[in-house]
């Protein structure tokens, strides 16, 4: 299998989940990313922060042509547009 292989273990609780917004000043695709985000986590009681990948070499590199890119507990979940209901699902709310 390429890639990495999802374990199966039980998903944790969105209260104890960190969603990580990746983006950059100026972006409207951010900016919008980043209400859904909030939304969702202010729902689910999930933790969220936000990066600038203008400060960040290593996240420019992995994700500039992605921006904005959504991590949950550090791997990607999704980039571009956000979906409330998919990110939601994903942090079992």
């Amino acid at each position: 299998m390429f890639g990495r292989e999802k374990k199966n273990t039980p998903a944790a609780p969105a209260a104890a989940r960190t969603v990580t917004l990746i983006g950059k000043p100026g972006c409207h695709l951010c900016d919008d990313a980043r209400a859904v985000v909030e939304a969702v986590c202010a729902e689910t009681g999930a933790r969220w922060e936000e990066k600038d990948i203008t400060q960040d070499e290593e996240l420019h590199r992995a994700y500039w042509e992605q921006i904005p890119v959504v991590l949950v507990d550090g791997e990607q979940h999704t980039f571009w547009r956000v979906d409330a209901g998919r990110l939601r699902r994903e942090l079992g709310g």
